[in-house]
């Protein structure tokens, strides 16, 4: 029986599972419930399994009956802190959190691959590492993970590291897009504090006004950003937060703003963290004033093997067809904690689209959003992915 009609044989426990999940979103780095569920979709399958220290994680290693290489496949299991608005009959359960940028439907995948990896055990020539990942909306589980021994579960570091990522929107349900080289950005914080001197608002020159220095940041950040990058290794800073004062007639002592930044190479990463910090400084000081400024980095930039991603295109088209697989042309603006991994193992990442059929791409809610939606009939293709991408890349040697 061909893979994909393995895992198509699977849908109906796929989307039990999968609704389990999503009825029950957890945040963050603890998520004890939706690990009970992971270890309950692999009870009785011949894993290794260890349980994470300082995160809700499991890692399951899959030994096959032949020696080879190691491949790590991985699925994150955390949701949003977003109030889901999409009245499903599976809908969230719990106030506050969603399950909106489809991890669920990555963590139901991943489960259904390692029970067709299992029946394929005797084939196997070498191992596979099923990472099942908490904390990637910014809780940085990944590197807790590597941090914990996940790529050394095996006992040999993988030759080959996958991950999908399902989207609600952009293409037609079961498309997948990948590209070599960067495919997501880091993900980095500014936070400025401008320390001013309080006074009355009638009175500008009695006092030292943190504010017109804070705006004149804000907007030299966007100059700074034109003039000192390649437009074709792009940088993107927005301030998303700017406070200061209680009244009109009060100048306050102080003035804070911070900004996301977004970069596509380790170079312009590190001349935007080290321009951004002289810039506010210089400009403080020319107003005479001081600034605390904290630059928090984020993931990094996350970037394809070019040969990994080749690899990738060739068994999603011979696993689906030509027709289902689009060349991506340009990275996306978000940032993925896969990028931790794939800093240490050659790899890629992968979208595969889930949005309904019923909706257009173009303008269906995406990731995120309280109302985004994924369709089930993806479940069965993620997994056979996942599941060939293992089997390919340990056939390789």
């Amino acid at each position: 029986m061909a893979l994909i009609d393995e895992a198509r044989g699977l849908s109906a426990e796929l989307s039990e599972l999968r609704h389990s999940l999503h009825r029950e979103p957890e945040i963050g780095l603890d998520l004890p419930r939706t690990q009970e569920k992971v270890l309950g979709a692999l009870d009785g399958l011949p894993l290794e399994v260890t349980l994470g220290k300082g995160l809700t994680s499991v890692t399951a290693v899959l030994r096959g009956g032949q020696p080879g290489p190691t491949v790590l496949l991985r699925g994150d299991m955390d949701a949003l802190p977003v109030t889901e608005r999409t009245g499903l009959p599976y809908a969230s359960r719990n106030d506050g959190a969603m399950h909106a940028c489809g991890h669920d439907l990555h963590t139901t995948m991943l489960a259904g691959a390692a029970r067709l990896l299992a029946g394929h055990r005797d084939g196997l020539t070498g191992n596979v590492i099923f990472m099942f990942q908490p904390g990637e909306e910014g809780q940085f589980g990944a590197r807790v993970m590597i941090e914990e021994g996940v790529l050394d579960a095996a006992g040999e570091r993988p030759a080959g590291a996958y991950a999908l990522h399902v989207m609600s929107s952009h293409f037609p349900a079961g498309v997948i897009t990948a590209k070599p080289g960067p495919m997501m950005a880091a993900a980095d914080v500014l936070t400025v504090t401008v320390r001013g001197r309080g006074g009355h608002g009638s009175a500008p020159h009695r006092a030292a006004d943190p504010i017109p220095a804070a705006c004149e940041m804000v907007t030299a950040l966007q100059t700074f950003v034109t003039r000192n990058f390649d437009v074709f290794d792009p940088v993107i800073i927005t301030v998303g937060s700017f406070h200061s004062g209680t009244t009109d007639n009060v100048i306050p002592d102080d003035a804070r703003f911070a900004a996301t930044i977004r970069s596509f190479s380790a170079a312009g990463r590190a001349t935007v963290k080290d321009g951004s910090v002289r810039l506010v400084r210089d400009i403080a000081a020319a107003h005479g004033l001081g600034a605390d400024v904290d630059y928090m980095d984020g993931y990094p930039v996350t970037v394809n093997n070019a040969a990994e991603a080749e690899f990738a295109e060739q068994a999603a088209t011979d696993l689906f067809g030509p027709d289902r697989f689009h060349a991506m042309t340009n990275p996306i603006t978000g940032a993925e904690d896969f990028s931790y991994v794939l800093e240490r193992v050659p790899g890629a990442y992968v979208f595969l689209s889930a949005c309904p059929p019923d909706r257009a791409p173009e303008t269906a809610a995406y990731n995120h959003s309280p109302e985004a939606v994924f369709d089930d009939s993806v479940l069965s293709d993620g997994t056979a992915l996942y599941a060939e991408l293992a089997l390919r890349r340990l056939a390789r040697g």
